[in-house]
């Protein structure tokens, strides 16, 4: 069999590509007469959400027809649509002939298939239009049973009588083949495989499921007899509802610490109305999600705790500033609500429109990914565009209505307690970051090359692998999967072999936890269901559920357990075992590229040998089949004299081996081939094609030893090509978290550049996920360029300069930095995900830059010095910089304490979002005014060396006191150290 796969691009339309190509396919005309009519279709990824098994102890074609009927029956249930049986064997009707009853009778096996094919049959013959009506003439003899294809007769003759069909062969209506072997927990077993429709609702469609297999397994509903049974292997939906669960009961939780943290330190009806505003913009942007082709599912869940601390910065600044206009006295009511929403309206518009912009790229990848990387995008987007509307037209009219605080009535004590907390706030801002600030202003260079070194050191962190990078965050599953390729003609007794080596592999891992854990009833490893046909044995085994398990047990140490029990297999050409819910590849595989086959074997040897210099790596191999000996036929010289061609030699020996196909019959919505050809025995015999004959067309039998001549040699099983060029794969698996980024560098240090200099003409690639991964990375890189450009240009407009929009965005590299600090800290591997949160958390420091610096330039504007400006503006906007980044990180701090398995796909985002956000707080606060400073004395030194103008020292007429209106400060005491207004420097 060969299989083409073709990938187009990503902007063409599908349907037309697919009629191109299988156009281009039907013009093929040379093709091998025997060979089937080529098959051109979409390839689709539709994985299985639910997996049962059929089983109990009845005959292979009893649980076949149950499995039948089970499949149908799932298939009617709305989401069973694409149930697939697996575990199963077609059915099949072999006439086994002998030689010796062919010479017996002076038969073919082409005789035996047309006499078949003549007698079998339903045919029409037409229609007899008589008078009184028109009546269907036809043949309804298509033989369906062992008996009437052994009644069907070959020849009829005076001579030799009556030769029927059971005469000369032995009829089994039976499988294809009886070399198959499924079980579950020991018992013959079926599968059906549920794969996931277009669309889903999968805790709906599994009820059902559940519903139905109860049914079925109760023998009084007649659908399953009392000795067979259904067990569900896997159930995807109970994995659904746990990180649904999950995810919302953390955000509740999140919500009410945020709300508390806005209570404690806002006035408690702006810290209403902002946690309401956060609703109300989730909730807008959800009304949006359809017009973008969302569905509410778990990426969704997701996005939404991405943006969450984008809005909430948004509903803070907004609400801070309301209702510092109304605190101060200046304003009341709805002008405080305008006045207060116009001064913020530049960073909050420009701070979303940023995060808008550095989500983007995700949503312009193309392949696979986008499926996922789209569904997050667009729900941060909408609920993006909904807080704009919300915070800027929303809040401020709730807000209208607030007057100012009074502390009398039965609240009075509890508001007085309120604005102390509130107040020490603003006293820490003044009398303990002030101080801070002044000395990270006058040492500014050593505070600048501290952060920078900071970042450095992050950078060293990510590239040494410290921090290891998985592409997908591993998921554990309740479920081992285990595959065992064999090469292509592995004998049925060899598979059966591994297949016992397997099992009890899988019985000493149940023996060994059970008496480790034995308080656990049922034990870790719950059932376990083994196939072996094809050249290949799996298995499904079955675990307990993660959060069922002591704390610490995890299915990568119970897989890794298992695959020691079970030993080496040498002539394996690939084994997996699989723990986990996304299918991440934890080993290493490279791609090879030559047209010299030996050329290629060399090369794969080389990377083997270097591969199995690493103690982290087993189960190394490669792709290459191995050459298996087939047999080559050639006719002896004068045969041609005898009528017989190579083609005549050829054909018959397919007839006897093979068998020829004489026709299918219509079983239960199958298609029943029907065989004709030796028995299993001589099949299986070497020796036997020595007594075979090949029949000319005037009836003469000549040994075919006579006539051809059979050598041994070595063959080609298969031949894999990339872009028309043979490939092999080399491949192993790594234990140990990190390890193949480790593995991937020290091969490009030191064994690619001697590899490049033996094999010069051998191409290399990395293959399998790895190479999804670089593909993906390279793309994504220029679609983040292309959006920092946009970022830049969109903030230099906005604030009339090209330094200040590099100064707003140090958030970026940052919040990196300080996303691999985190992640190094709780000991979580980066994933893609953790990009996401990078993006989020860099929002968020965007905006609260964005409203430090825009503060800042007013103060300027205003006639302030530079340090003057940058520490009233680091006081003033303390508040609402600090409130921002801290209920972002108490808002998903509940996902971050979780220790649940569900939890672990979501730490890679989590955890990088609120480390990035916690430490890019200190880069608001700090880093970004000392930077300030800097570019402000560089822009005098450059002005004092081409212009002419006199230089003046940074902060030479700096006063030392916060220059702001006391109402400035909302809450602080009158007799506060603030001092009066300073002369600009």
């Amino acid at each position: 069999m060969g299989v083409v796969n073709i990938k187009g691009r990503d902007d063409i339309d599908m349907q037309e590509f697919l009629d191109e190509v299988k156009l281009r396919v039907d013009q093929i005309n040379n093709l091998p007469q025997a060979a089937f009519e080529p098959q051109v279709q979409r390839w689709e990824q539709r994985n299985a959400f639910m997996g049962i098994a059929i089983h109990g102890d009845v005959d292979p074609r009893t649980l076949k027809r149950l499995a039948d009927n089970v499949r149908d029956d799932i298939a009617n249930i709305p989401g069973g649509e694409l149930a697939q049986l697996q575990g199963v064997i077609s059915e099949q009707v072999n006439i086994e002939v002998s030689e010796d009853a062919l010479r017996r009778y002076g038969l073919s096996f082409s005789d035996v298939a047309n006499a078949i094919r003549r007698s079998s049959l339903n045919s029409s013959g037409g229609r007899i239009e008589s008078s009184t009506g028109d009546v269907s003439i036809t043949a309804r003899q298509l033989a369906d049973t062992a008996d009437q294809f052994g009644n069907i007769i070959i020849r009829q003759t005076t001579e030799d009588g009556t030769i029927r069909v059971d005469d000369v062969a032995q009829i089994d209506d039976g499988f294809v083949t009886d070399k198959f072997s499924a079980q579950f927990n020991g018992d013959p077993t079926a599968f059906v495989m549920i794969r996931s429709p277009d669309t889903m609702h999968i805790v709906d469609y599994t009820d059902n499921f559940k519903k139905y297999i109860e049914q079925a397994n109760d023998p009084s509903n007649g659908i399953l007899p009392q000795a067979v049974k259904i067990d569900i292997l896997w159930d995807d939906s109970e994995a659904f509802k746990a990180r649904m669960d999950l995810i919302t009961e953390s955000a509740m939780m999140g919500a009410v610490l945020v709300m508390l943290v806005l209570v404690l330190f806002l006035r408690p009806t702006v810290a209403l109305w902002v946690t309401i505003g956060i609703m109300t913009a989730f909730a807008g942007g959800i009304l949006l999600l359809p017009y973008f082709g969302v569905s509410w599912n778990i990426l969704s869940t997701f996005a939404v705790l991405l943006v969450i601390g984008v809005i909430v910065d948004d509903a803070i600044i907004v609400g801070e500033n309301i209702h510092r206009e109304i605190e101060s006295g200046r304003r009341e009511g709805l002008d405080a609500a305008i006045v207060g929403t116009q001064l913020v309206l530049k960073p909050v518009i420009f701070g979303v429109l940023t995060t808008i912009i550095a989500f983007l790229p995700w949503a312009f990848i193309t392949g696979p990914t986008r499926m996922f990387t789209q569904q997050i995008t667009f729900v941060v987007v909408a609920a993006l565009i909904f807080s704009i509307i919300e915070c800027m037209l929303i809040l401020p009219s709730h807000l209208a209505h607030m007057k100012q605080q009074k502390f009398d009535g039965p609240s009075g004590r509890f508001l007085k307690i309120q604005r102390r907390i509130a107040d020490s706030l603003l006293w820490f801002a003044n009398n303990i970051y002030k101080p801070v600030l002044e000395l990270a202003i006058r040492f500014r260079y050593a505070t600048v090359v501290f952060f920078f070194c900071l970042f450095f050191l992050a950078t060293q962190v990510s590239g040494k692998g410290i921090v290891p990078f998985k592409f997908m965050p591993e998921i554990e599953a309740d479920l081992i999967q285990v595959d065992i390729d064999m090469p292509d003609g592995t004998p049925y007794s060899r598979l059966i072999q591994i297949r016992d080596q397997l099992q009890a592999g899988i019985k000493k891992t149940k023996e060994v936890t059970d008496a480790k854990y034995p308080d656990i009833e049922g034990g870790l490893v719950t059932d376990a269901s083994v196939v072996a046909a094809d050249g290949r044995v799996q298995a499904w085994v079955g675990l307990l559920p993660p959060e069922e398990r002591p704390q610490g047990v995890r299915s990568k140490d119970i897989s890794e357990q298992m695959r020691n029990y079970v030993g080496e297999i040498q002539d394996a050409e690939e084994i997996s075992f699989d723990f986990t819910f996304n299918d991440e590849q934890s080993g290493v595989r490279f791609a090879l590229n030559h047209n010299d086959l030996d050329r290629l074997r060399e090369a794969a040897a080389a990377v083997k040998a270097q591969l199995a210099t690493y103690s982290n790596t087993y189960d190394i191999g490669d792709n290459l089949s191995s050459a298996a000996e087939e047999i080559r036929i050639s006719l002896k010289p004068g045969a041609e004299t005898l009528g017989i061609t190579l083609a005549d030699v050829s054909d018959q020996l397919r007839q006897a081996y093979y068998g020829e196909e004489v026709q299918r019959l219509p079983r239960d919505g199958e298609d029943v081939r029907v065989m004709v050809r030796l028995p299993e025995s001589a099949r299986e015999d070497l020796d036997s094609i020595d007594t075979l004959r090949i029949r000319t067309s005037d009836g003469r039998e000549i040994p075919i030893t006579q006539v051809a001549e059979f050598n041994y040699a070595p063959g080609i099983n298969r031949i894999v090509r990339r872009n028309r060029t043979r490939s092999v794969s080399v491949y192993s698996e790594v234990m140990g978290e990190g390890g193949r980024g480790q593995i991937m560098s020290a091969m490009e240090e030191e064994f690619w550049p001697d590899f490049a200099r033996q094999f010069p003409d051998v191409q290399r690639g990395e293959a399998g996920g790895f190479e999804e991964e670089q593909k993906f990375f390279s793309e994504i890189g220029r679609l983040i360029l292309i959006a920092i450009g946009t970022m830049y240009i969109l903030l230099a407009v906005a604030f009339r300069s090209y330094a200040q929009p590099l100064l707003l965005m140090m958030a970026l590299p940052f919040a990196y930095a300080g996303a691999v600090f985190g992640l190094w800290a709780f000991n979580t591997p980066m994933a893609m995900f953790s990009f996401f949160g990078i993006a989020a958390a860099a929002g968020v420091v965007i905006n609260d830059n964005l409203v430090l610096i825009d503060y800042v330039n007013r103060r300027r504007d205003e006639g302030a010095g530079a340090v003057q400006a940058l520490v009233d503006g680091g006081v003033s906007r303390f508040r609402p910089i600090l409130l921002t980044s801290v209920t972002t990180f108490v808002g998903i701090l509940p996902l971050i304490a979780e220790k649940s398995v569900q939890a672990q796909f979501l730490k890679p985002m989590v955890v990088s979002l609120g480390s990035a956000v916690a430490f890019a707080l200190f880069v608001s606060l700090l880093m970004v005014p000392t930077l300030y400073a800097v570019g402000v004395e560089i822009g005098r030194v450059f002005r004092w060396t081409w212009g002419g103008k006199p230089f003046r020292q940074i902060g030479e007429t700096y006063s030392g006191q916060v220059t702001i209106d006391e109402d400035e400060l909302i809450g602080t005491s009158r007799d506060s150290t603030l001092g009066h207004a300073a002369p600009a420097e």
